[in-house]
């Protein structure tokens, strides 16, 4: 048995890097195949924004000449400023049902970091940082069910190897789900009404031809929001919130975005996106010409979706209006045929916001966590 590892330098080797999950997931009915294009250009900072600010490597492991394992390893150098902190993150790990090729991919990881200065790693999380929500957690359970639109997915052993070597929980991250026989069984129509009166604040659908503005108006519900508590996050800069909405717009269906004000003031606001992983799940990775159509065909029979944030500014929480915002997205969502969603991913200690969704009537059933290790213990 010989075991090798590379960092990523080559074309080829970006390849391999990209297509190792079809070795892992192979006859696995529940993952969901990202489109390898969209992969690669996610990991170039020329094509991705987000990355500019992460010092980042892969690293490609290779048992008998095979590729084996994978990981990104990076450090985002603005968030440990701020942070006063020696931080790093790792993410896209993956590897066969081998401890070795583990080892060897967080070996050479933690020696990396080690070059570097740094104190402790958390992981997996997102390539861009442990600030943003696509892809963070590792899956500890349902792994009967297929993940939603930017979520992970995983083997159940890929937790038994991260804690054999060393990594501990850091956090818990729930997903919810959202059935809509279930969700605001009892109409609050009159309450939302009362409160919004009485608080005076509205609720309305992002207006996706006046971009720029909605975009510093969620800024601003960010900057009052994003608690200075939380160790690995803080608001994003104006540029990161343009990248994200470059990411999202394209996919998003202005009914299931909404903000709320009062005036002119922003003071929450809610994303959801149509789960197109349903469609994902049929294109195998490729969007050919033929891949293209059936994009188009099965992008129309999309029946959920995934709520991703949920944020109200510290003054008008616990005055109806996350309430609200999700009850005005929940009435379009079922209007448009949707038949069930998700939301996720919300912290084990986000107490107000789990509280909120389970007095909605969401069920939490999977749980993402996120690991960290101490480097040099």
């Amino acid at each position: 048995m010989a075991l090798t590892i590379k960092p990523v330098r080559s074309k080829s080797e970006m390849d391999m890097f990209a297509r190792l999950p079809w070795k892992i997931y192979k006859g696995n009915k529940c993952w969901v195949p990202l489109l390898i294009k969209d992969f690669k250009d996610s990991l170039n900072r020329e094509k991705n924004g987000a990355l500019k600010k992460i010092e980042f490597d892969l690293f490609l492991a290779f048992l008998d000449n095979e590729p084996a394992g994978r990981i990104f390893v990076g450090i985002d150098n603005v968030l440990n400023q701020k942070k006063n902190a020696k931080m790093a993150h790792f993410s896209l790990f993956e590897c066969i049902e081998n401890y070795e090729v583990a080892k060897l991919l967080l070996d050479t990881s933690v020696n990396w970091l080690k070059e570097r200065d740094i104190d402790i790693i958390r992981g997996p999380v997102s390539p861009t940082g442990t600030d943003d929500d696509e892809y963070k957690g590792l899956l500890i359970n349902c792994f009967d069910k297929p993940p939603a639109l930017m979520n992970s997915y995983n083997p159940p052993y890929y937790k038994e190897f991260l804690e054999r070597y060393g990594f501990k929980k850091d956090y818990d991250l729930f997903a919810y789900f959202l059935d809509p026989s279930v969700l605001f069984a009892k109409d609050p129509s009159k309450a939302i009404e009362f409160a919004q009166k009485k608080y005076n604040f509205r609720v309305e659908n992002i207006d996706l031809n006046n971009l720029e503005r909605e975009i510093r108006d969620l800024k601003h519900v960010l900057d009052l929001a994003v608690p200075e508590e939380w160790a690995d996050l803080v608001p994003p800069s104006i540029e990161d919130v343009r990248e994200m909405a470059k990411k999202l717009v394209p996919l998003a269906d202005p009914d299931l975005i909404a903000i709320a004000r009062s005036g002119d003031e922003a003071i929450g606001f809610v994303i959801a996106l149509p789960d197109y992983n349903q469609v994902l799940a049929r294109l195998n990775g490729r969007l050919t010409p033929l891949a293209a159509l059936k994009f188009l065909w099965y992008k129309r029979k999309i029946d959920s979706a995934r709520v991703f944030v949920l944020f109200v500014v510290p003054d008008f929480r616990k005055k109806g209006v996350s309430y609200a915002i999700m009850h005005h997205i929940f009435k379009k969502g079922v209007k448009k045929g949707y038949k069930y969603g998700e939301g996720s991913t919300i912290g084990e200690t986000n107490y107000s916001m789990r509280n909120d969704i389970e007095s909605f009537g969401g069920k939490h059933y999977k749980t993402y966590r996120v690991f960290s290790m101490k480097i040099g213990e």
